[in-house]
C-alpha cells in the first residue's frame, strides 16, 4: 500500500503505530513542525514523528500547505492519503492528487459530531455511545462518503481515556478496512445530512463552573451534579475546568457522582500542585 499518513498528536500516533505493527506502514508521514513544549520550552517532535522515526519512515513537517509542498507529494507518488488529527486543512488540489483520494479518520459516528471536538462533545452531552468513522475527504468538513464505522460505549470515561480508546479502535478499523479498500470491496455510504450535528471549539469560558453551581451540585441537585461531572471528564486537560474562590482560580481535575451528589476528588489551586480534595 503506497500511502502517506497525515497526523500530529497522540491520537494520530496510536493509529500510525497500529498500521505499522500490522504491516501497513506509510511511505511518508506528514506532521506539524517540532514545537517548544513544557515550562522550559524544549523543542519537541510531535508524537506522530516519534513513531515514524522508530519505523524509519520519512517525515515531512510543512509550516503551510503550498505549491512547493504539493510538488514534494507528487514526487512520492502515493495511491492515497490517510488523514487523522492533522491540524491543517488539505486543499482540494492536494486531496485530488492521489488516484484513490484521502481517507479521513474521525472519532464520532458521522454525520453526528462533525468538527473539532467530537470526543469532548460526546462526553459533555451525555451520549451513551460514540465511535469512529472512516470516510473520503471532500471539500466540506467531515462530509464525504463513509467507508466503515465502529461503535463504542462512552460510559464514564474521561477525555484522555476515551480518546485513547477511540484511537485504538481507529487503528483496528483501518487495518481491517484497507485491504478490502485496495481490492475494491468497500461499498461507500453517503452521509445522511438530516442527522448531521456539529461541534465547536471550547474556550476557557466553557470550563468555568460558578461556585454557587458547584455547591448546589455537591449538595445533591442531580441534574447539576451530572452536568458538572461530565464537564470535568470532557474538558480536562484542555481548556480545563475551574471555579473561582476569593479571587483565586481552583482547577477541578477529577470528580465522581455519589448518588445524586457531585463528589470532587482532585483539585489544583493557583501556584500549587494537584491535591486530593479536602474542601474549597
Amino acid at each position: 500500500m503506497r500511502y502517506i499518513f497525515f497526523g500530529t498528536p497522540e491520537f494520530a500516533a496510536i493509529i500510525l503505530k497500529a498500521l505499522c505493527v500490522a504491516g501497513f506502514p506509510p511511505v511518508a508521514v506528514v506532521t506539524n513542525p517540532d514545537r517548544p513544549f513544557g515550562r522550559k520550552k524544549i523543542i519537541t517532535p510531535p508524537p506522530s514523528k516519534r513513531v515514524a522515526l522508530e519505523w524509519n519512515i520519512p517525515v515531512l513537517q510543512p509550516e503551510k500547505i503550498d505549491g512547493k509542498f504539493i510538488e514534494k507529494i507528487q514526487e512520492i507518488n502515493p495511491e492515497f492519503f490517510i488523514v487523522a488529527a492533522y491540524a491543517k486543512i488539505l486543499p482540494q488540489a492536494l486531496i485530488d492528487l492521489p488516484p484513490k483520494k484521502a481517507i479521513g479518520v474521525h472519532p464520532s459516528l458521522l454525520p453526528k459530531l462533525r468538527g473539532t471536538t467530537p470526543i469532548q462533545s460526546a462526553i459533555l452531552h451525555g451520549l451513551d455511545e460514540t465511535g469512529v468513522t472512516l470516510f473520503l475527504l471532500d471539500s466540506k468538513a467531515d462530509h464525504g462518503p463513509i467507508l466503515a464505522q465502529k461503535r463504542l460505549p462512552v460510559g464514564g470515561q474521561s477525555y484522555r481515556i476515551l480518546a485513547h480508546t477511540l484511537a485504538l479502535a481507529s487503528g483496528d478499523l483501518l487495518v481491517d478496512t484497507l485491504p478490502r479498500w485496495e481490492k475494491g470491496e468497500i461499498h461507500l455510504m453517503i452521509q445522511d445530512e438530516t442527522n448531521a450535528t456539529t461541534t465547536k471549539k471550547f474556550s476557557s469560558e466553557d470550563g468555568y463552573v460558578p461556585i454557587e453551581v458547584l455547591e448546589r451540585a455537591e449538595s445533591g441537585e442531580e441534574i447539576l451534579a451530572s452536568q458538572v461531572e461530565r464537564k470535568i471528564r470532557a474538558l480536562n486537560p484542555e481548556p480545563g475546568v475551574y471555579t473561582m474562590r476569593e479571587g483565586g482560580r481552583i482547577k477541578l481535575l477529577e470528580a465522581m457522582l455519589e448518588g445524586k451528589k457531585l463528589k470532587l476528588l482532585t483539585v489544583q489551586r493557583e501556584g500549587k500542585k494537584p491535591e486530593p480534595f479536602r474542601g474549597l
